[in-house]
């Protein structure tokens, strides 16, 4: 069962660029290196149910580890998400959603979660909870870091 306490959220940035703009760097994944420095790496499909191969970054190691996922939401312009699915050899299970919502023409709010779900939910949290956290944040000023960088390269 879900509980709130095993619920990581971001912090929340607004974007100076619209929702449509934040949107496609989310969903450029071959230029994930270029700008998340928590995710440098990520291939999918996205193709909804398709995997979703990531390499992340655990902050202040420089440790880069495989993470397999799930796509599981694909809403453009408002959702982007995915999930990691117990497995006989890993009991672990999370979903990550990342939100986009556009708050003016050029405007946009974005935020990420990751609710640890399953047997291990409250050791993942215990363990790994800080880390990713930290992470997140960091994702949150990257994009929007890229989006504003874009927007103000495409408006000369």
């Amino acid at each position: 069962m879900a509980k709130p306490e095993n619920l990581v959220t971001s912090i929340t940035v607004e974007i100076e660029a619209p929702a449509s703009l934040v949107w496609e760097v989310l969903t450029d994944f071959p230029r994930y290196a270029e700008w998340n420095t928590f995710c440098p790496g990520l291939e999918t499909t996205a193709k909804l149910g398709d995997m979703v191969h990531m390499q992340v970054r655990i902050p202040g190691t420089g440790q880069i580890i495989p993470v397999n996922e799930y796509l599981v939401a694909w809403e453009p312009e408002r959702l982007l998400s995915w999930e990691q699915r117990p497995t006989d050899a890993n009991k672990d299970a999370a979903r990550r959603d990342q939100y986009i919502e556009a708050i003016a023409p050029a405007r946009t709010r974005y935020f990420t979660t990751d609710l640890f779900l399953g047997l291990n939910a409250e050791t993942i949290m215990r363990e790994h909870g800080a880390w990713v956290k930290q992470g997140f944040d960091q994702v949150a000023r990257d994009v929007k870091a890229r989006a504003e960088a874009l927007h103000a390269q495409r408006q000369r």
